[in-house]
Parts: C-alpha cells; structure tokens; sequence
C-alpha cells in the first residue's frame, strides 16, 4: 500500500478515551492544561508525523495499457496476427495488429480518465487550528497537531484530530458526515462506559466534524490514520469495490466465446489438414475464421453505448464517472440508502404542536423556512384561545434561542443550533418577527443549554414585570411549572400526562423540546436565580423532524414497483429512522429495524447467514460506517448487486465497497470521490431515473452484441460449410475485419442510440448470475446468424459451380453479406415488438447509419486504395436489386419468429387469466 511519507510512523499512545477522566488523559499524555512546551512538539512531530491522512496512488499508465490486452478475444486475435505475419501475408497481418492497437487506445483512453481520482480526505484537514502551547495561545496548521496538544474550539471551527473535551460552554458539533445524526450533539466533558459508540461518545469530537454553537476545550489524542475519518480513509484503500455487473457479464461472455472460437479453428485445421491442404493454406483458413467470428467492433460499441446512456442519466441529473456504473445502476436489486440528506431534507422542521391538554397543532412548510403556517389536525383554523396559546410559545421560542434565521436575496439564511433556527422559523409561521420580539423584551439574564441540564433559561424585562422562558427535555421543563395552559385556561399542571404526551412523540420519530413561559415572582438578582424559579406555565410540546423530500416516497414505490428493495441504514436514532421509514412505506414495525448494538453482537463471518435469516428488515439504525460496510459485504456476499447512497464521510467505505455507490451533489467530496454515480440535485427519484436509463443502457448492449454475435455465428457456420464442402474460403482475413469493424462498426454503433423499450421499469432486476447469453439470446442468435449463413453458403456454392473467378466470388458474397447486415440491424430494434411497431423518430441515427455502412461499402469498391487493399471491385445496378431481394430473407425470418413468439405470449397470459377467473 502507497503511503504518504509524512503519516504516522510510529505507535500512537492508545486507550479509550472518552472512558477517562481529563486529568488521566492529561496523565495518559503527558500533556497539562497549559499544553505543550515547543520541544516536545518538534520531538513528537518526529516520533508520530503529521497529520495526515493515506492515499491511494492512480494507477501507472503502463498497466492502464497492458490491462486493455487482459482479453481472451484480443489473445486470440493476436495470435491469428502471428500467424498471419509468420506465413508471409503482411498486408493482413498489419491490419489485424491495427485493429488490436486501435482498440487498446480508445480503451486506454477512456479507463485513464475514470481513474484519475481527487483524495478530498486530505482537504479536511487543510484547515487551521488554535492551539495552546507553553500557555501561550497559537494558530497552526492542522498537519501541525500532535498528540497531547490542546485546541481551543468556537462556533464555525472544524475539528483537524480527535480530541478528548476537557471543558465545554454550549458546545454543539454537527457530526453528520461521521455518524449520520441530523442534529448537532451537545457536548459534555463526564468519562462515558468503555463500551459506548462512537455517536454516542458526548466527550469526544472528531476530525471534519464542524462546530454550531458555544466554546470547548480538549486535548488530541489521535491524528492522521488513527481519527475516525483516518480509519476510513485507510478502509478506502484496503477495501476492493465490488465488481460491475456487466464486467462481469463480459468477461463471461469473452471467455465463453473465445474458447468456442478457439475450438472451431482448431478443428477447422484438422479437418483441412486431413483434406490435403497445405500447411500455409490450413494456417490462412485458421486465422480468417478466427478474425471471422471475433466481434471486434464489440468493445467501441459498448463505450459508445454506455457512453450514449451517460449522456441521457446527466439529463436526468445523474452523472456517472465510470461508464460501467451506467449499466451497473440498472442491474441493482437492492438500493441501500442514508437517510440523512438522503431521504430527508436536513434541515429539524418544527412540525408539530401538543398542547398540555393534548390538542395536535401542525405546522406547514419545510425545513430553514419561515414561509408556512399552524392549522388545527385536518387543516381547521384555529380557535382565539388556540392562537393566543400559540403566541406565547412563540414568543417563548423566539427569546429563549440563540439562532438566526432573516430573509435575504429572496430566500432565508440561518446559523445556530438547528432546534433553535427551527424554533425561529415557527415564529415567523405564527406571524412573529425574532428581531421585533428580542428588541422588545431585552435580555436580563440567561441560562444556555448544556446536555448535563437539558434545558436553557432566559429571564427578560416586560413593562414592569420580570418574565422568564425555558425551553428543553418534558421532564425537566415541568420542574419549572405549577401551571399548564388548556383550552380552558390555565390549569394544575399534570406532569404525568405531559411526560407521557412527550414520550409518545418521540415514540413517533419526533425530537420533543417542552416550552414553559411566565412572571417570576420571586425576587430576581442573578443568572442562578434562574434554577429555583418553579412558577411557569407550560405552553407546549413541540415536535421536531427532519421532515422527508418532497419526491421521495413516490420514488421509492417506483423502485419497489421495479423489483428494487430499499433498505435504510443510518447513524440516527431508531425511533427517527423507524418514523421516516413508516412514511416512506419502508417498515411498520420494529421488527424490521436492527440496531447498530444487535450487530455489534453478530461476528462479521457470520452476518450474511444471520441477515438471511431476517429478510423482513428495512431499516438500520444507529450504525456505525464499519458496521455499514459489514451490512454492504454481507448483501453483495449474498448475491445481490447493490446500490449504496450517502453524502458524508461516513458514507465512504461502503460507497467505495458496492456495486454501485452514488452520492448526493451536495455531500462531501470525499463521498463524491468513492463513488461511482453522483446525483447533482440530491433527489432520490434522480437514482431511480438512473435505474431507468441503466436499464435501458443493459437493453441497447443487448442488441448490439445480438447483432454482432450473429455475424460471428454466421462466419462460422459459413466457413465449416466451405471446409464440409472443400470449397475455397469465402473471405479473406482482411475482408472479414472490414465487415466487423467498417460496415457492421457504422451499424451497431447506430444501434446504441435506440431509445428505450416501455415498460422497463415495470420487470424485475435481472437475475445477477445471468449472463448475456440466456436462452432468447441464444435462439436470436442461432436463427439470425443460421439463417445469414445459409444464405451466404448457397450463394457461395453457386458462384463457385458457375465458375466465378475466386476474387470475383469473393467480391459478390461481401456485398452479399453487407446488404444483409442493412436488413438484420433493423430487425435488432427490439428482441420482442416488430421493427413496424417502434418509430423511426425513437432512433433516426440507425437508419442513417445503416446508409452510411453501405455507402462506404459502394465506395470502398470504387475506390482505388480500398480496391487493392479489399480486392473488391464494382458491381452492375442489376446484381445489386438481385442480391438485396436475397438479403430481405433475414428480415423477415426475424420478424416473423418475433410475431411467433407474441401470440404464443399472449394465447398463454389469455389462458392463465382464464384459470384465475
């Protein structure tokens, strides 16, 4: 493994942290409060490195080139151009090598580009930081941190090194891109039990996690490889991707074909051997069959198809950075998605409004929006007694809140803590103006929230009155409370019913903040005076949700209509993750959801069999990005062809590790870069657009291979039939290269450009053990190239009993055989419809290129240069409409099996409607 020299070079001290205290980390360390003496940093950047992260090298050029000779078509080609080059006909022999260079420069060209690759997980770390060193406090590069020195961390910082807090004041970090939780976390500084997952380790932050709210200040006791965000940097390099299903299905497909193709040449020259043929004689006629039946133009007619369908998915907003992911997407069985920025939004929406005596008030509009409003459930307007109870939470909200969120340039720019910029946007749905409101009721004092109280306190002066608002958990909010606002006003509070009204929300997927509002009435002279106030009234549960985008439900039946499972694997909590699932129509019931804590237990080797056993499960939660690459190693170990989706640096393993990983335009660039598709508008109905497209991507490779497969089939059928019959060959080894790469080239390139089929979307993912040859491929194939040959072998006889000259005969059979290909590329529109059903406006490029064939093929014959190299010559008006009248036979051979095959589909699908009735 390539390593940058700079990272870590030797053992990092290692304990779990976030178990100890911060003055045994201190000891641990060997570091104090006041930070490290300049010495001992320069001797520890010596001894552990920079801060720096692994990267994997792109791959050298040479082995992009020798990995396009990787082939067994391309071995068998190469030989036929040795043995063509060792008997003397070097005009063949320079062609057949032209032909192979060709297409290791378009292939090299084309893979050159996908693996140039951008190592975004260094840029996380090209940040600065603010370090207290000798007691003095610094700025330094990140690189520069080193274990034991301390970081000084304020709103809008981001973290470069893990790092154990040592103090904290509102601290909240947005840990997102790591664990998947749509919530910034509050930060404490108390040890935690030894066994407590990352996204619940409230005393550690993490390198690329992001600052929100309040100050902090901790030691680093990791950096580089040994951050979280490095483990998945190192997990990028180590972890191989998962194969494409077409590569797969090619290299198959190659193989298969080449030994056949190897065999029937081997054959073939013990057969002409036996007959009395001449050694030089028998090797010609070897090596023509084997450059006969090689499809050749196969592989520039799979980048142009794959490059045809890129073209359409970045219509569609899906931009594929390999072409083979392109078909990939369209072969998944199972998309595996984040939820996260994903599925919803990311952005808390205050949705949902339970007064104490349990009226359900619901809030429209989504997201950091003020744009909206509060109705009653069902959309009934509210009573007075309901909107003034709902301007006093409002108020409330607005005042106890360090957010900001104002309108600008026609839309809304925010910052703070989520809850609270959801809280401001509340206001402004119930007709509140935040900066009005704090202008009118300055601030006296006030309490900030800290996760080990779970609430803040503001107190502020109205008239000659001392008010006060709390806001946070239902359980500590109703020990403020003697009152709680109802219907028929203000009552006793029932701190029962409201924990349980609190509970059951959260039960719902919902984070729950309890607003209390009221006079103080005991004397007020300090901020602490806050803690004993216990008079308020409690106006309110409010129920917070990262609410779902706009388009995702109906995206993700279509999926599940196309025989596509949707799964949800998440860092967030189970409870939220099971909500957004029950809307999405993902899971109903707890029983398909598995927790991060369930698969922790499971050892890895055994995960594919255990999740066998609970195909019922949708939903993830509470995962870690080990235990989500696990999930995604055991589902492609189970044969399915997975489609992962995500936007964070946690995302990263598994989208480098799936079949297919697809990332949000809006994520990080490390996810970008692990992944083979990205969605520019973070739609999830952008993916399945992308099924689509790759579905009919697999579909127009379908074709062409039908198309060109048919004329190797034909070559050999027609050359066993010379050899049976002791006739001459029927072409030279250049002709055949000239029909498969020129005039067939033209065609089935054309053919790549067919728009896709209907109904699509409506059959199952194909099998991923599936090949390209099953068993309707094989008939096409056999009918389709028996039938060319037939036509070609009688000709051929005929022409040799008249006694044409040899190049003369030869000249007739490969105008013969191009008016064929004319007619056969236009039955290859579809396997099923007739070519009369489909319109000409779906692909007018293949009848033009289907023209274009031929016209080259007339002109080649008229042409001096291509006369001497083809041994072709013109042909009279006459022998042109004779041999055309012939070619139609193929047509309509086709053609005919196809209607054949449809009334034997729908006499069965009448029948079977039959017995169900």
């Amino acid at each position: 493994m390539q390593r940058d020299d700079s990272v870590t070079n030797a053992a990092l001290p290692s304990a779990p942290w976030h178990a100890l205290s911060p003055q045994d980390v201190y000891a641990r360390l060997e570091t104090s409060a006041n930070g490290l003496a300049a010495a001992e940093v320069a001797a520890r950047q010596q001894r552990y490195g920079r801060n720096l992260l692994p990267a994997k090298p792109p791959p050298k050029l040479w082995l992009v080139i020798l990995h396009q000779f990787a082939n067994s078509l391309i071995y068998i080609l190469l030989i036929a151009g040795a043995v063509t080059l060792v008997i003397g006909d070097f005009k063949d022999a320079a062609f057949i090598f032209g032909v192979v260079i060709l297409n290791a420069i378009f292939g090299t060209y084309q893979e050159w580009r996908a693996e140039q690759n951008a190592y975004a997980l260094q840029s996380l770390l090209k940040i600065r930081s603010r370090v207290r060193r000798g007691g003095e406090t610094l700025s330094v590069s990140a690189e520069d941190l080193v274990p034991g020195d301390i970081v000084l961390l304020e709103s809008g910082d981001k973290v470069a090194a893990d790092i154990r807090l040592t103090q904290v004041a509102s601290l909240g970090v947005d840990e997102a891109l790591l664990t998947g939780e749509s919530m910034p976390i509050a930060k404490s500084t108390s040890p935690l039990a030894e066994a407590t997952p990352v996204s619940d380790r409230l005393n550690m932050v993490f390198a690329g996690s992001l600052v929100v709210t309040g100050r902090g200040m901790g030691v680093v006791v990791d950096t580089g490889t040994r951050t979280e965000v490095g483990r998945i940097a190192q997990s990028l390099i180590e972890v191989a991707s998962a194969k494409p299903p077409l590569l797969t299905r090619m290299e198959r497909f190659s193989h298969q074909v080449g030994l056949v193709i190897l065999g029937c040449s081997c054959l073939l020259g013990v057969v002409s051997a036996l007959q009395g043929l001449p050694v030089r004689e028998v090797f010609l006629a070897m090596a023509g069959l084997a450059v006969a039946a090689i499809p050749e133009g196969l592989p520039i007619a799979l980048t142009v198809a794959l490059s045809i369908a890129t073209a359409r998915m970045a219509t569609r907003k899906v931009i594929a950075r390999r072409l083979v992911a392109v078909e990939s997407l369209g072969s998944c069985t199972v998309i595996a998605s984040d939820k996260t920025g994903t599925l919803t939004l990311n952005e808390q929406t205050a949705q949902l409004i339970v007064t104490p005596d349990g009226q359900r008030l619901e809030a429209s509009g989504q997201g950091y929006s003020g744009e909206g409003e509060v109705a009653a459930a069902g959309g009934k307007p509210l009573s007075e007694a309901q909107r003034a109870s709902l301007l006093r939470l409002g108020r409330a909200s607005i005042l106890c809140n360090e957010g900001a969120l104002t309108r600008q340039d026609g839309g809304w720019r925010h910052s703070g803590d989520a809850m609270d910029v959801a809280l401001l946007a509340l206001g402004y749905k119930l007709g509140l103006s935040p900066e009005a409101e704090r202008q009118a009721h300055p601030l006296l004092a006030e309490i900030p929230f800290e996760s080990e109280r779970r609430y803040a306190a503001v107190a502020y002066r109205v008239g000659d009155q001392t008010q006060a608002a709390v806001k946070g958990a239902a359980e500590v909010v109703a020990g403020f409370c003697q009152t709680m606002q109802t219907a028929q006003g203000e009552q006793p509070l029932a701190r029962e019913r409201v924990i349980q009204q609190a509970d059951a929300l959260a039960a719902e997927g919902y984070r729950v903040l309890a607003i209390a509002h009221g006079v103080i009435e005991t004397p007020f002279e300090t901020p602490a005076d806050l803690e004993k106030i216990d008079s308020l009234t409690l106006v309110g549960l409010v129920g917070f949700i990262d609410p779902l985008r706009p388009e995702v439900k109906d995206a993700v039946a279509q999926a599940q209509r196309a025989g596509v499972k949707v799964i949800m694997i998440t860092g967030d909590h189970p409870l939220t993750a099971l909500a957004i699932a029950r809307e999405l129509g993902l899971a109903q019931t707890k029983a398909q959801t598995v927790t991060g804590a369930e698969l922790a237990a499971v050892p890895r080797e055994q995960l594919q069999a255990w999740l066998g056993e609970r195909p019922q499960t949708r939903v993830f939660a509470r995962v870690t990005p080990d235990q989500k690459l696990a999930i995604v190693d055991a589902l492609v170990a189970r044969g399915e062809v997975v489609a992962v989706t995500g936007d964070g640096v946690n995302d990263a393993p598994a989208l480098n590790r799936a079949n297919i990983g697809v990332a949000m335009g809006s994520g990080t660039d490390v996810a970008k870069e692990a992944a083979q598709i990205i969605v520019t508008d973070d739609n999830f109905a952008s993916i399945v657009a992308g099924i689509e497209e790759g579905r009919y991507a697999y579909a127009n490779i379908r074709k062409v291979t039908w198309f060109l497969i048919s004329t190797g089939a034909a070559a050999l059928i027609l050359v066993s039939g010379t050899v049976a019959l002791a006739l001459p060959m029927p072409l030279s080894a250049v002709q055949w290269l000239w029909l498969n790469l020129v005039t067939n080239g033209i065609q089935d390139v054309a053919l790549a450009f067919e728009a896709g089929e209907p109904g699509a979307m409506r059959q199952p993912p194909r099998d991923p053990n599936e090949g390209i040859f099953d068993r309707r491929m094989v008939t096409l194939v056999l009918l389709g190239g028996g039938t060319m040959a037939v036509l070609c072998l009688g000709l051929w006889v005929y022409l040799m009993q008249v006694g044409v000259e040899i190049t003369a005969a030869r000249n007739i059979l490969l105008a013969f055989f191009t008016l064929i290909q004319f007619f056969y590329v236009l039955a290859c529109r579809s396997e099923t419809a007739s070519a009369f059903a489909i319109s000409w406006r779906r692909n007018p490029a293949l009848i033009g290129g289907a023209l274009t064939a031929l016209a080259i093929h007339i002109l080649s014959m008229n042409w001096s240069v291509t006369q001497a190299t083809l041994r072709v010559e013109p042909l009279s008006a006459d022998k042109w409409l004779g041999l055309g009248a012939l070619a139609t036979s193929v047509f309509i051979v086709i053609e005919t099996y196809k209607r054949w095959q449809r009334v034997g589909q729908e006499r069965a699908l009448a029948q079977e409607n039959s017995t169900a009735a």
